[in-house]
């Protein structure tokens, strides 16, 4: 698959830009979002989610300029699998809620304010997809309407898998909650899609779709018995989704189930 994004940078707001990685899949869409987040005076970047160990899209960030910052949104190998690599070409430390993925700095936790290159960035813990992910707030300058890095927890388009078991649904609807509470205007700047114009309104949209999904689970519970598994469920509240995407799919059920049955 080719996409015209390959390679390019593309401006989204005056302080952020992406730069689209070559690992589209069913899961990742045309690939995953790598921003490019500086001011517009500052030569130096920070950088969230470098992507997969892909040497050629790590190069290719690498050449924005100098490195002040890596972020992680989450621990997912489309996001964080290339961080090691991207920190010995650029020199820059790696910050994560998983200490695990740290390098040369500490780890972050919710409601920490980082800044560099210009811009200032305060961490919200959105866990769900993941237990580790986090979204960052991103302030426009002067009146400019603000943004929200949210990694996987929203997307472009279509919907969020919750990676069940490290994912898990009741912080997941919390997580967009929080989201939903944003000012009317903050743009999405998700991990793989398009961005979008206003982060409460696609969170409410989000939770409206869980809440009916939900529904569905429950009501093919009643019809399957409740010791169905989560396939049997998956077969019945998803025969309209492609079937390459059941996998996914039941990652999500089976949190679903969990949530239902705790």
């Amino acid at each position: 698959m080719t996409h015209p994004a390959y390679g390019e940078l593309r401006p989204v707001t005056p302080l952020a830009s992406v730069l689209l990685a070559r690992n589209p899949s069913p899961m990742t869409l045309e690939g995953t979002n790598t921003w490019v987040l500086r001011a517009p005076d500052a030569t130096a970047c920070v950088v969230v989610d470098p992507g997969e160990d892909d040497e050629d899209h790590l190069r290719d960030v690498a050449g924005q300029g100098p490195v002040a910052l890596v972020l992680l949104t989450h621990r997912h190998h489309d996001h964080a699998g290339g961080a090691r690599r991207f920190a010995e070409l650029t020199g820059a430390p790696v910050r994560a809620l998983d200490p695990s993925l740290v390098l040369g700095s500490e780890a972050l936790v919710d409601g920490d304010v980082v800044g560099a290159a210009g811009v200032e960035l305060r961490v919200v813990g959105t866990p769900g997809h993941t237990s580790d992910s986090l979204s960052f707030l991103l302030d426009g300058p002067g009146a400019a309407a603000g943004a929200v890095l949210t990694g996987d927890t929203i997307l472009g388009r279509g919907t969020t898998v919750i990676a069940h078991p490290d994912g898990t649904l009741g912080p997941y609807l919390g997580s967009l909650r929080r989201l939903a509470d944003l000012p009317r205007g903050t743009i999405v700047l998700p991990g793989h899609g398009p961005d979008l114009p206003d982060a409460p309104a696609v969170a409410t949209a989000y939770l409206t779709h869980r809440e009916q999904r939900l529904g569905q689970v429950r009501a093919a519970l009643e019809q399957l018995g409740t010791g169905a598994t989560a396939r049997q469920v998956v077969e019945l509240v998803y025969a309209e989704v492609d079937e390459t995407l059941w996998p996914a799919a039941e990652l999500s059920v089976r949190a679903q189930l969990d949530h239902l049955r705790t």
